[in-house]
């Protein structure tokens, strides 16, 4: 393995602007980069980027983004000649634009070039175990990565989830050239590219996906969607998921009894913490709930499937069955062939030459090339 103390840090961490700019200088340097990062979001409201993990074919590199401004590495991540390597390169991508606003060029995807090339077993532990016998420590894949200070753990931990990238990188990169599925995978690296976050928006009727919440009679419902608006606030009072506030399952037991006092709370078998830290929010959000019954069915915001109507369903289960049928010839899973959402946008539009196929779904043009015709069969009998 490469020394973690390449840059001169005592456990690899990059936290100085010196240290960065030697950083930057050395990967400015390389044809190709693995990246990784490690975000708070099973403890924080706002989620945020802790923690960038760099390797190159001789040196790992960990940078400390709550201690010193990333955006000089902004060149890095725009620069074409570089290859960024990642596994499971969306959410990083996303996080990484949300918090930096950084763009990207020339990425390689390992799990994506997995599941092109028909791999089983994606997960980047699965993948180096069944490739290389690596056994990788996912102690602390639940970690708290906002906390400080990181112990050695950590950061072994954080290190080899970079470590051992551009190595998978080359046996995928020769499999996707002996398969003739490189032009493929690379389509599909250059969507990641474009892929632009969203800003996290709270649906106060949400509360209507929440199992069993259907059930409830409309006082009842009532009171679930005060809680339920309640969490969300406190939750963003604290900066902590709504989740550890309290649970969607503890807010179905609350609603339906409408508790009216501590005791009645208690005897729904709160936990302490939550008795001795919210009981009287509660109690109000019950109080106001069932004062204001739930009457009318909530909408909450749903995925574009949902939108369809009748013709364009009937559309979308004649081209999931024409997917279904492409992927098992193929021996991958059903969205390598297409996504969910082209095939909705296809569903919707019902597009009937190729260039209104592209117009719709911004296909590729490989799999313009490899499935456009087809779709088009499905949907109207000919060819485009």
């Amino acid at each position: 393995m490469s020394d973690l103390n390449s840059l001169g840090q005592p456990v690899g961490r990059v936290e100085s602007p010196a240290a960065l700019d030697a950083l930057r200088a050395a990967l400015a340097a390389q044809a190709a980069i693995a990246v990784d990062t490690e975000a708070d979001s099973l403890y924080s409201y706002f989620e945020k980027v802790c923690l960038l993990q760099f390797s190159t074919r001789d040196a790992d590199y960990i940078v400390d983004p709550l201690a010193l401004a990333v955006n000089a590495l902004a060149p890095i991540f725009a620069e074409a000649r570089i290859e960024k390597i990642f596994h499971a390169a969306e959410y990083d991508i996303l996080c990484l634009k949300r918090d930096y606003q950084f763009t990207f060029a020339n990425i390689f995807d390992t799990m994506i070039a997995a599941r092109i090339l028909g791999w089983k077993n994606i997960g980047l532990g699965n993948t180096l175990h069944e490739r290389f016998g690596i056994v990788l420590n996912k102690k602390f894949q639940r970690a708290d990565w906002g906390h400080r200070p990181l112990s050695a753990e950590q950061l072994a931990y954080a290190r080899e989830d970079t470590h051992y990238l551009l190595a998978l990188r080359d046996v995928q990169m020769a499999e996707l050239e002996k398969q003739g599925r490189l032009e493929e995978a690379r389509e599909e690296f250059d969507r990641l590219t474009r892929v632009e976050p969203t800003p996290r928006r709270f649906d106060p009727d949400a509360y209507w996906n929440i199992t069993g919440a259907r059930d409830l009679d409309p006082p009842c419902l009532g009171v679930l969607r005060e809680m339920f608006c309640w969490r969300d606030a406190q939750a963003r009072k604290e900066d902590r998921p709504p989740f550890k506030i309290i649970s969607d399952a503890t807010l179905l037991r609350i609603a339906p009894a409408r508790p009216a006092s501590t005791r009645a709370l208690a005897h729904l078998g709160i936990s302490e913490f939550v008795m001795r830290r919210y009981s009287q929010p509660l109690l109000a959000a019950v109080t106001r709930g069932a004062a204001a019954p739930q009457s009318a069915r909530p909408h909450p915001h749903s995925r574009n499937e949902n939108f369809l109507d009748n013709a364009a369903r009937n559309r979308l289960g004649k081209l999931k069955e024409w997917r279904k049928k492409r992927a098992l010839a193929r021996g991958v899973e059903n969205d390598v062939i297409v996504s969910n959402d082209v095939l909705n946008n296809i569903a919707r539009k019902n597009p009937r030459t190729l260039d209104a196929l592209v117009a719709a779904t911004d296909l590729g043009p490989w799999k313009t090339r490899a499935y456009g015709e087809e779709m088009l069969e499905v949907l109207h009998g000919k060819r485009g």
